[in-house]
């Protein structure tokens, strides 16, 4: 599903800010492209994170209600914009948040004939073990 929430685009010098209005989270970018980028990263971390959380984000704000100049907060506001940023989370999280890694790691050789023996998935078991110690659900 594509969510879409409206980003405030100020160009600085060293590039643009991205601020977007109610959810207290920004970002930048080297140039339009990389903080177009950036936003999209940004808006689909935080929607991922609130949604794991089981926090409701707040409705996003009509574009022609807001003010640049109250979002810049100091910022230079002259040139800045506004404009739509949108992602569909899950497609987004398949291959930036759920990316597997692979990990090395030394056990001892008699558990590991045992675990072999017995058809454990050592991957899961890992994850399985990281989760409960990390205190994660999922």
């Amino acid at each position: 599903m594509l969510s879409m929430y409206p980003a405030c685009f100020y160009k600085e010098e060293n590039g643009y800010s991205v601020i977007f209005p109610g959810l207290d989270v920004a970002t930048c970018g080297e140039n339009e492209q990389d903080a177009m980028e950036m936003a999209v990263d940004c808006l689909a971390g935080y929607l991922w994170d609130a949604k794991h959380d089981g926090e409701t984000v707040p409705d996003a704000p009509k574009l022609d209600e807001i003010d640049l100049k109250a979002v810049a907060d100091g910022v230079p506001y002259e040139s800045a914009f506004v404009t739509l940023v949108t992602v569909d989370v899950e497609e987004y999280a398949k291959k930036h948040f759920e990316k597997a890694v692979k990990k090395t790691l030394t056990i001892p050789a008699w558990l590991n004939e045992l675990a072999i023996r017995n058809g454990v998935n050592f991957s899961q078991t890992l994850q399985d073990a990281l989760r409960e110690q990390l205190h994660v659900n999922s």
